[in-house]
């Protein structure tokens, strides 16, 4: 049998990277899916090429109302959650002396209150005994020039976790986060940088990787599948390092 078979599964961020990979791999193991991001066109796109039982929401995880709506989509398509993997998230580098006040509430907005927000609307819909799992990263545990401000919302919602698996624990509902290290996604694009620097800033991370290299999504979705299946039933309230052992020397 599947690992995930007739699973509900919301993830958000799931038009590219991680979110992406997880979505594919939920799918290959039954899980039925909402795929959530920001443009529509690139839902859109990738939903051509997926197989399964899937539909597509654009919601914006840091408008509150986007966060009821896509809730909303999902129970009114499949009548239940039984995943709730909170993906999305951004992380443009700002030195410390050049951080304002947009770049913090950008930041902030997408990375705590996002999730934060899906996990109020969606609590009522989520079965006991589900899961709920967060993409946080190991900036919450090395310090890299440029990422204070992602490392401090990283921090932050590392902690809400805690809080959350206890709030959550006479429901037999799982919390559990992944930390990924440098992985080869889109978010490195995304930084707003010279292509040229953002490749000069990727060579640095993976040397610092004792295997020696970045990761990829893929890697990622199948410590998403694990912590999801019943495979992991008796880990609650961790932060799994998919990072290639970067955090640990």
């Amino acid at each position: 049998m599947k690992k995930l078979q007739d699973k509900v599964a919301v993830i958000t961020g799931a038009n590219s990277g991680i979110g992406l990979a997880t979505a594919k791999l939920y799918l290959k193991e039954g899980a039925k899916v909402v795929l959530s991001g920001r443009r529509k066109e690139a839902l859109e796109e990738v939903a051509k090429d997926l197989e399964g039982d899937f539909i597509i929401v654009t919601a914006d995880v840091a408008v509150e109302g986007d966060n009821a709506r896509l809730i909303k989509n999902a129970v009114d398509a499949y009548g239940k959650i039984d995943i709730l993997f909170l993906n999305a998230g951004i992380a443009p580098p700002t030195p410390t002396h050049e951080i304002s006040a947009d770049h913090y509430d950008q930041v902030f907005n997408i990375n705590v209150k996002g999730p934060i927000l899906a996990v109020k609307e969606a609590l009522p819909y989520i079965n006991d005994g589900g899961t709920i799992l967060f993409t946080n990263s190991v900036v919450t545990q090395k310090g890299f020039d440029g990422l204070g401000v992602y490392s401090a919302s990283k921090g932050a919602l590392r902690a809400y976790q805690r809080v959350l698996t206890s709030e959550v624990k006479s429901r037999g509902i799982r919390v559990n986060s992944i930390a990924p290290g440098p992985i080869d996604t889109p978010i490195y694009g995304k930084m707003g940088l010279p292509k040229e620097v953002v490749e000069e800033m990727g060579k640095g991370f993976a040397q610092q990787v004792p295997l020696g290299r970045f990761g990829s999504s893929e890697e990622v979705a199948s410590a998403a599948l694990f912590l999801a299946s019943d495979d992991a039933s008796y880990i609650n309230g961790i932060e799994i390092e998919v990072d290639g052992g970067l955090s640990q020397i």
